[in-house]
């Protein structure tokens, strides 16, 4: 087989019938909300961390890059680091208030959860 793309065929194994077409799954980008429709949480949480502190922001309604830039900003304005994985973007720290704060300061509707 030569190197390059493989089709990724998911969900069919085999068909029988002759007649049968495959088609592909199609991935709708999901398209970014304003900053005052977004619902977004701030929590903290030591779950599975060692004890560590991270301040946690879900809720996010959008595209991955969208997303990545939000946590990038909080990151970069809180001096800490952090990633954004599935959805939820980390901040390494209590930094609950601060990040609060930033959010409204950029238009978001957030609220702190939890504790």
């Amino acid at each position: 087989m030569a190197k390059g793309k493989k089709k990724q065929y998911t969900g069919v194994v085999y068909s029988t019938d002759p007649s049968y077409e495959y088609e592909e799954e199609i991935n709708e980008v999901a398209e970014t909300l304003a900053p005052r429709q977004q619902n977004l949480r701030v929590m903290l949480d030591k779950k599975q961390r060692g004890g560590k502190a991270v301040t946690l922001v879900t809720g996010f309604v959008g595209n991955g890059n969208d997303l990545d830039a939000l946590g990038k900003s909080l990151k970069q304005k809180c001096g800490v680091g952090g990633t954004v994985k599935e959805g939820v973007i980390l901040i390494q720290g209590d930094f609950r208030k601060r990040v609060l704060e930033l959010l409204h300061a950029q238009g978001y509707q957030a609220k702190q959860s939890g504790g």
